[in-house]
C-alpha cells in the first residue's frame, strides 16, 4: 500500500471517529443516564398533550408515590447488576419481609420497630444467602435467584397463611411511610424521603468509596479485579447483603403505599425493578451505570403505565409498552459498548 493510500485510509479512520455519530456513543457510554432522561422528557410531553392532567400537581404526587416501591427495588437490583449479575428474588424477599413484620406485630404482639427490624434483618439474610450461593458454590445468578425466588414466596405464602393484613391492624411505625405531607395539590409520603435519602447514601457509596469502585471493577472483569488484588467473592457477597437489606426497606414503603401487607403484593416487582435499572443505562453486562440512570428508569417506567392508565389503555398494551421499552433499552446498551472496540 503506497504512503497516499495509508495516508487517506489513516484520514477516512480519524473522520469516522470524530462523526457525530461515534461523540454520541462517546458520550452514551461516559454518561449513560442521558438516554433515559431524554426518554422520560419527552414521555412527559407526549403524555400531556395526550392527557393534559397528567401534569397536574395532584397527578405528579400520585406518579412519584407509585414509583417509590420501584425504585427502591431498583437501587439492590443496581448493585446485583453492576457486578453483571441479575436478582429474580427482588420481589420475594420484600413480601417475605413485609409478611413477617406485619405478622409478628399482629398477632404475636411484638412493637412495631422490632417486627420491622426483624423484618429488614430477614431480608438482608435472604440476599446473603443469594450472595453465598453465588460465591461460595459457584452458581450463576440467574439460577440461584431463579430458584430462591420460589422458595422466598412459598415461605411468605406458607408463613402468613395466604392472608392479608390491612393497615388499622398493624403499628403505626409499619404504616408510617404512607403518611406524609402536602404543598399546596402536590402530595409526597415520607417513602418517597427514604428512597431519596436511599439514593443518595448508596450513591455516594459507589462514587466515593472503594467499595464502590470494587463493585465496578468486579462486574467490567472479575478475575482481572481478583488478580489486581480486589477481594471479588467478599464484594459479591457484600452486593448481595446490602442488597437484600435494601429489599427489606422497601418491605416497609410497600406497607406504608398499599396500606396492608399481603402475600400477593407486586407481582411485577422483579421484571419492574430489571426494566428500571436497564432502561437507566446500567450494562446488563456489568461494570457500567449509575444509580441517578436507575432512579430516571423507574420513573419512565412508572410514567408508562400512569400515562398510558390515564388514557384509558388496556393494562395488556401497557405490560406490551414495558417489553418493548426493554429490548430497545438493552439494544442501545449493545450499542454503546460497542465504543471499547
Amino acid at each position: 500500500m503506497s504512503t497516499t493510500e495509508v495516508t487517506s485510509a489513516s484520514a477516512e479512520f480519524a473522520r469516522r471517529q470524530h462523526s457525530p455519530v461515534q461523540r454520541l456513543q462517546h458520550q452514551l457510554h461516559g454518561k449513560p443516564w442521558i438516554s433515559p432522561l431524554f426518554l422520560l422528557l419527552v414521555a412527559f410531553l407526549v403524555f400531556f398533550i395526550a392527557t393534559p392532567t397528567f401534569l397536574t400537581a395532584s397527578s405528579m404526587g400520585i406518579l412519584l408515590q407509585q414509583t417509590a416501591v420501584v425504585a427502591a427495588l431498583a437501587v439492590g437490583q443496581t448493585l446485583v447488576i453492576l457486578t453483571a449479575g441479575i436478582d429474580l428474588s427482588v420481589g420475594a424477599i420484600m413480601v417475605l419481609s413485609m409478611m413477617v413484620m406485619a405478622t409478628l406485630a399482629r398477632d404475636d404482639g411484638m412493637p412495631g420497630i422490632l417486627a420491622l427490624l426483624i423484618g429488614v434483618a430477614l431480608a438482608t439474610g435472604a440476599g446473603m444467602l443469594n450472595g453465598l450461593l453465588v460465591t461460595k458454590i459457584n452458581l450463576p445468578p440467574f439460577i440461584v435467584t431463579l430458584g430462591t425466588l420460589s422458595i422466598f414466596t412459598a415461605i411468605a405464602l406458607l408463613y402468613s397463611g395466604g392472608s392479608s393484613i390491612q393497615a388499622d391492624r398493624l403499628p403505626d411505625s409499619l404504616n408510617f411511610l404512607g403518611e406524609g405531607f402536602g404543598i399546596g395539590q402536590f402530595r409526597l409520603t415520607w417513602g418517597i424521603v427514604v428512597v431519596i435519602l436511599l439514593y443518595a447514601v448508596i450513591g455516594f457509596v459507589l462514587s466515593q468509596t472503594a467499595w464502590g469502585r470494587y463493585v465496578y471493577a468486579v462486574g467490567d472483569d472479575a478475575e482481572s479485579a481478583r488478580l489486581s488484588g480486589v477481594p471479588s467473592m467478599r464484594i459479591l457477597l457484600g452486593v448481595y447483603t446490602v442488597a437484600g437489606l435494601i429489599y427489606g426497606i422497601a418491605a416497609w414503603i410497600l406497607i406504608g403505599r398499599a396500606g396492608a401487607a399481603t402475600p400477593n403484593a407486586a407481582p411485577d416487582a422483579n421484571l419492574a425493578s430489571i426494566t428500571a435499572v436497564v432502561i437507566g443505562g446500567t450494562s446488563l453486562f456489568g461494570g457500567r451505570g449509575r444509580l441517578i440512570g436507575t432512579l430516571i428508569g423507574a420513573l419512565i417506567v412508572q410514567t408508562f403505565a400512569f400515562g398510558l392508565s390515564q388514557m384509558g389503555v388496556d393494562q395488556q398494551w401497557r405490560v406490551l409498552a414495558t417489553g418493548v421499552l426493554v429490548i430497545v433499552a438493552v439494544a442501545i446498551d449493545q450499542w454503546i459498548r460497542k465504543v471499547k472496540a
